[in-house]
């Protein structure tokens, strides 16, 4: 990844961490919570599903900027998706964060992409999926806490 490039993601990832997008409490929405034990981050995802598709998504919490920036780009990313194209955009995004980037990977992602450089520092890969394992929760309708350990 060219430093240029490199230095664009850390801004967007630096906006979303310090203005965070959908920060709110959703009502009426299905609900999950995640937990990443190794670094306190917490996070809350609400996602309004109506006829199998996402008619909005929010979060709260507190963690680091790359949990929360990663909550804020997803909620962004979500609104008007079906919840399979959700499913789909979780495992790209997961392989993205875990195994790194790919043309394919990271070309189909768009914003999500700047967290391609996450899987170079294993421990902030569970900072980048803490939000997206909740969310899967709460579509699921699995209100028990998720934990990233």
């Amino acid at each position: 990844m060219s430093p240029e490039l490199r230095e664009l993601y850390q801004e967007v990832i630096v906006e979303h961490s310090k203005r965070p997008r959908n920060f709110r409490r959703l009502e009426g929405a299905r609900v999950a919570e995640g937990y990443n034990p190794l670094c306190g981050d917490k996070v809350t995802v609400y996602v309004d599903v109506h006829d199998g598709m996402v008619r909005d998504v929010a979060f709260q919490g507190s963690g680091c900027a790359i949990s929360t920036a990663s909550a804020s780009v997803m909620t962004e990313v979500l609104k008007g998706k079906s919840e399979a194209e959700a499913g789909q955009l979780f495992e790209r995004f997961h392989a993205l964060a875990t195994r790194g980037p790919s043309a394919a990977a990271a070309g189909s992602l768009g914003k999500l992409a700047v967290f391609a450089g996450v899987s170079a520092f294993p421990s902030r890969v569970k900072c980048a999926v803490l939000a997206w394992h909740t969310l899967q929760a709460a579509l699921k309708g699995d209100a028990a806490s998720v934990s990233t350990e």
